[in-house]
């Protein structure tokens, strides 16, 4: 089976040449043109390497596609660029890119690269290729960032989303408490563990949760942290 690859780039040119490219090396090659495009093209058809371009002419832009995308996925990405400069690929990596190639250069070499990342990189759990999660009532898009139960949606703060999806995006595991202030509030909120405790609680009224009914999503695990139900 063939390597499927999303090319994201807002210069049909740079598309064409490079779908004409990489499927000369036997790859399926699936084209987006801006960043909403890339996310959803992304979710859909979940490629294994992403080629994306870090001026797309509109928001949002490269980085924060590829920023967005490491909320829920873990696919390799090799960021694009005119620009040579030491501080923009620091923030490309920075954002959760696997490498920086910068224009223009020869299909050998992005060949070369793609390669070399798949290589190296290895599938970590917590990745949610689907960029949704549903359990029982409960329908996350972890792509648009939109919650629902029962088909309403769901309110969140940014903090309370960000809680619920390192939970979600890791179903069946022990999150302790330190774990998720340094993913969530970060490492000096540490010791804050009643940060955790006064989140979960919100979070769990607002998903309706009834433990009289026995629906229950976020598990406590006493003493260590909580887990998230397994999906269905």
């Amino acid at each position: 089976m063939s390597l499927k690859v999303l090319v994201v780039d807002d210069e049909p040119q740079i598309r064409k040449q490079l779908k004409i490219g990489l499927g000369g090396y036997g790859y399926e090659v699936l084209t987006a043109s801006n960043g909403e495009e890339a996310q959803t093209n992304a979710a859909q058809h979940q490629p294994d390497m992403i080629i994306l371009d870090i001026s797309l002419g509109s928001e949002p832009n490269g980085i924060e596609v590829c920023r967005s995308l490491r909320e829920w996925s873990k696919v390799p990405v090799i960021m694009l660029s005119v620009r040579n400069e030491e501080k923009t690929k620091v923030a490309a990596l920075n954002a959760g890119a696997d490498d920086y190639l910068t224009k223009p250069f020869g299909m050998e070499e992005l060949q070369a690269r793609i390669q070399a990342v798949l290589r190296r990189v290895v599938s970590e759990p917590g990745a949610n290729a689907k960029g949704e999660i549903r359990v029982g009532n409960l329908y996350i898009n972890l792509v648009n960032r939109h919650v629902y139960v029962e088909g309403e949606e769901v309110h969140l703060t940014p903090k309370e989303y960000d809680l619920l999806r390192l939970l979600a995006t890791h179903p069946g595991k022990v999150m302790t408490n330190r774990a998720i202030l340094n993913a969530v509030w970060g490492a000096e909120y540490s010791e804050m563990d009643h940060y955790v405790r006064v989140f979960v609680n919100q979070i769990r009224k607002k998903l309706h949760e009834n433990p009289a009914r026995n629906v229950r999503y976020i598990l406590n695990e006493p003493g260590v942290g909580y887990r998230f139900v397994s999906e269905d």
